[in-house]
């Protein structure tokens, strides 16, 4: 987790590939611990072909089995069957928008939203932006996207800049 925070939290992403990965981690998240994930992503990186949504979109039943049966992962048909779906509307956003990155960006106008929070209790679950991403998403076709996943989704990929005023990664994100 520490590592974690220290590298990767935060900072703003603009990699298609990368963004569907935190997409999918933070739908499996839902109901557990980012922890759990973190443990486990590895194993969702080779279950899930790197992420890449190309090969995704085209999994069929006999590969949700084999995931459901792979205890590396978190198996649940539902989220497994909500990371195919998306990674159609993932693809249906790029030929869209030329990239997912450039479409999922507008929600803050192409910058990062700075927050200056002094404690974890003021943090937020949600905000305008996820709500409006969330609404956005669901019309798209993708699920597991509600929004506190995308807050927390935005919060990832370093759309907000939810680092603590007293932590060093605020300045440095």
């Amino acid at each position: 987790m520490i590592r974690y925070h220290d590298t990767e939290w935060g900072v703003p992403l603009h990699d298609d590939r990368r963004l569907f990965e935190f997409l999918v981690l933070d739908a499996f998240q839902a109901g557990l611990s980012w922890a759990i994930v973190l443990k486990k992503r590895e194993a969702f990186r080779r279950a899930f072909d790197d992420f890449d949504p190309r090969r995704v979109a085209k999994y069929d039943d006999r590969r949700v089995k084999a995931l459901l049966a792979d205890a590396g992962i978190i198996r649940n048909r539902v989220k497994i069957e909500a990371t195919i779906a998306n990674a159609r509307a993932f693809l249906a956003v790029q030929r869209e928008f030329g990239s997912f990155d450039h479409f999922i960006w507008q929600f803050t106008r192409g910058r990062t939203k700075k927050n200056r929070w002094r404690t974890l209790k003021q943090l937020p679950a949600r905000s305008a932006e996820s709500d409006a991403m969330s609404k956005d998403l669901k019309e798209r076709g993708f699920r597991f996207v509600g929004s506190t996943i995308c807050y927390a989704f935005m919060q990832a990929a370093g759309m907000v800049n939810d680092h603590l005023l007293g932590c060093f990664r605020y300045k440095e994100v």
